[in-house]
């Protein structure tokens, strides 16, 4: 049952919300409706005949969760998401979106309202549109990214609910919508929850709201769903899949890549899947780094025309190498939080994306980590124009409730979510499952079953997971159970922030019984820009560079070291940092300040990058 997933647990609140969580279980008891799911996933939407419905949403803060069970003028029926109005003066009606301040979309509630910059729980938000209703369409209803928990009405309607704050999902509105005006409204809900992923502690800032993009999309009654295009293992084919969505056998789809002069004919089966095989011209340019070749390719039939840009490439492992089509390459890395940048709230949109790999560039990196959930698909497009190698991730984080099912099945729609995604993206090379997982045997299961999903619904990619070494005074051994399963061993470390001072890594020796290659995931440590002292005084800028120094010393020295990621590219909001002027809310182990400014570490690490493309 959804309803009950939607709320926070009993034990986090007052009575008085314990009876509304109670009442909402027990009416979903009684209904034995189930709450709608999400229609399955359309890819590749910016391409597609769509609507924006980005901009000012009404919006109404709802800490009691009073719009799901009735208040003056919104009966249980009917909750907030009617718009009941007053018939007459005399009616009492207490709440209504007409009159209520507007948040924009896409954007969190923290950073644009000031009184909401701690909140967690329910926010309603409230959209009306005019349509001109096409005959024979299909109509979806499509959202990047609400965080956490939503639920879509349309008209007044349940069309359906999502669980997730960093994946995408749509509802079918087809027959639901009227040619003239209509509204939306979203409940949105970001309180923290123990089965939830993330779980209760972060390391970053729970931003609330619709935080991607929000559209309406139409498609012909049979449409291209989904599509999967790879350059094969051996370099001699390019291959996958096509899904139609409303077909069944013999229907046809026209794939043609212009600038190879390929076309093919591909026909479905009794499922609408078309299997995809087709020769490789031996002048096809590959994606790599250096050269970001994206070819034009497009589906079409009777009903529509669909493009992508798409670039070919592979990406394997030998022993402890990382091999970009057959060729050894060393990832030259930063990590980066989806935080915005100078103005701080949740990045969103090709303009953020822009600048926050733009830093990218400059520190000379060609591969970035995405921490530690998926990040806007505006951002994994653009990677693939600029040519920088991505690691991305699922916010499998900390400690979470490894025995839970429903943690378990959240995890495996997150990370199918993320791979259906950005599948077809060159850039990302490596799926990540989790991060700074603690050793147990129940979330050696839990995480077990993620990599498994992962190779099963994309056996192209490198399959990861940042893991944490087991110390022994200047020994770090990376033997966690879960490298077994791993193509490529992640590893956050912290000697001379968390452990020891920086000097101590000059003596530090790290082995491992895999013989598989090493991304050093995480290193690094705070400063506050500006602020200057010896480079033994914490918070210095001097210390950070002190310590970047070190750190890179002993990395050389690691036989199967094959590329980095430090933390972390910008300072970024976290609740945990309370010190005083210097902290503020922030974890200030950003190379760059949120205003933009970069530290003295910045430098070290553009230098040592420098020196490790020209050697390689």
């Amino acid at each position: 049952m959804g309803a009950p997933r939607g709320l926070p647990s009993c034990g986090a609140f007052s009575s008085m919300r314990q009876l509304t969580w109670l009442f909402l279980l027990l009416s979903a008891v009684l209904s034995a409706q189930p709450s709608p799911s999400p229609a399955p996933l359309i890819v590749n939407v910016e391409h597609r005949r769509a609507n924006s419905l980005n901009g000012p949403w009404h919006y109404i803060v709802d800490a009691y969760d009073t719009g799901f069970f009735g208040y003056h003028g919104a009966t249980r029926k009917d909750g907030f998401f009617r718009n009941a109005k007053p018939r007459t003066p005399a009616d009492l009606v207490e709440y209504n979106f007409d009159d209520s301040p507007t948040l924009e979309v896409p954007g969190d509630w923290n950073s644009q309202k000031p009184e909401l910059f701690f909140y967690e729980g329910t926010v309603w938000y409230e959209k009306t549109f005019t349509l001109h209703l096409n005959a024979g369409m299909r109509a979806f209803v499509y959202v990047g990214a609400a965080n956490y928990f939503s639920r879509v009405y349309l008209n007044g309607e349940l069309v359906c609910e999502h669980e997730g704050g960093f994946t995408p999902f749509n509802c079918e509105v087809t027959g639901r919508l009227k040619d003239g005006a209509n509204f939306f409204v979203i409940s949105v809900n970001n309180t923290r929850r123990r089965d939830g992923l993330p779980a209760l502690n972060t390391d970053w800032w729970n931003y609330g709201g619709i935080t991607r993009d929000v559209m309406l999309v139409e498609v012909p009654n049979i449409f291209i769903e989904d599509y999967f295009l790879a350059l094969s293992r051996n370099m001699q084919e390019i291959t996958g899949w096509l899904r139609l969505n409303g077909a069944g056998s013999g229907q046809t789809v026209k794939l043609r890549v212009p600038e190879l002069k390929l076309e093919e004919i591909l026909k479905s089966d009794s499922n609408g899947l078309a299997q995809i095989r087709i020769a490789v011209p031996k002048d096809i340019q590959l994606w790599s780094p250096e050269n970001p070749k994206l070819y034009e390719v497009e589906f079409s039939n009777d009903a529509e025309s669909l493009r992508d840009s798409i670039g070919f490439r592979t990406i394997e492992t030998r022993g402890t190498d990382i091999l970009l089509n057959r060729k050894p390459v060393f990832l030259r890395g930063i990590s980066m939080h989806e935080e915005a940048p100078y103005r701080s709230g949740r990045a969103h949109g090709t303009k953020d994306s822009q600048v926050l790999l733009g830093w990218v560039q400059e520190l000379r990196a060609n591969f970035v980590r995405l921490a530690h959930y998926p990040h806007d698909e505006a951002t994994t497009s653009l990677t693939d124009r600029l040519g920088i190698l991505v690691w991305e991730e699922i916010p499998v984080y900390w400690n979470i409730d490894w025995n839970n099912p429903h943690t378990l099945a959240i995890a495996r729609q997150q990370l199918q979510e993320m791979i259906q995604r950005d599948k077809n993206k060159a850039s990302v090379i490596l799926w990540s499952v989790g991060n700074e997982t603690q050793l147990s045997e129940e979330r050696l299961r839990f995480m077990r079953s993620l990599v498994g999903d992962a190779r099963t619904m994309d056996s192209t990619r490198l399959i990861t997971s940042a893991l944490q070494p087991r110390s022994d005074v200047h020994l770090k051994v990376l033997d966690d159970p879960l490298g077994a399963d791993l193509d490529v061993l992640g590893c956050n470390q912290y000697i001379g922030w968390y452990e020891g001072k920086p000097e101590d890594a000059d003596a530090t020796v790290w082995q491992s019984p895999y013989n598989k290659p090493l991304v050093m995931s995480e290193f690094g440590g705070d400063a506050k820009f500006g602020l200057h002292g010896k480079p033994d005084e914490r918070w210095t800028e001097e210390y950070q560079e002190n310590l970047y120094r070190h750190q890179l010393r002993m990395l050389d020295q690691i036989a199967f070291l094959r590329g980095m990621s430090p933390w972390i590219l910008m300072d970024f909001r976290s609740p945990r940092r309370l010190l005083a002027n210097i902290q503020g809310y922030y974890n200030r182990k950003g190379l760059i300040s949120d205003h933009g400014e970069k530290k003295k570490a910045f430098y070290v690490l553009r230098s040592y990058y420098e020196t490790k493309q020209q050697s390689h």
